[in-house]
């Protein structure tokens, strides 16, 4: 399973510790953890993930190597475009704040049957909003296992 995480190249130190407890817990659960690739948010995530021994994936924007907590980096040259590629890669997708780049990859995700699960995000339909990162992470996991099973088995 892979589990998206959207959010801010900049983060407040709320985000960045929320941020960081989502990237421990998909870890945790032996999920890849897959994302922008950039600061802020995304960088926290990833940080996280690391800490716990699990795997992330940066599909960043430019030609870099993103930031220093992705084991795989997936350069695209895209700018923002790479927004779709993190939107449709993802299982699920968990939104921390964000501004408009973060509302760009959930409306993708929305549009294409990506589940989004939102912490402080955006509050837009179709977004489920979660209190703690215990609770995304749960139900973006339980979303994820019925995608890759509906795919598995048609």
């Amino acid at each position: 399973m892979q589990i998206a995480v959207a959010g801010g190249a900049e983060a407040s130190p709320d985000e960045y510790e929320t941020a960081r407890a989502v990237g421990r817990l998909i870890a945790e659960n032996g999920a890849v953890l897959l994302c922008g690739g950039l600061g802020g948010v995304m960088e926290a995530a990833c940080r996280g993930a690391q800490e716990k021994g699990g795997t992330t994936v940066g599909i960043i924007s430019g030609t870099g190597d993103g930031n220093p907590y992705l084991g795989i980096v997936v350069r695209t040259g895209l700018g923002h475009g790479r927004n779709v590629l993190v939107a449709q890669s993802g299982d699920a997708l968990i939104a921390v704040g964000g501004s408009y780049g973060t509302l760009s990859e959930i409306a993708i995700a929305l549009k294409t049957g990506c589940p989004v699960f939102g912490l402080a995000t955006w509050d837009i339909k179709g977004v489920v909003p979660c209190g703690t990162p215990d609770e995304a992470v749960q139900r973006a996991l339980e979303a994820a296992r019925k995608r890759v099973a509906a795919r598995l088995h048609p």
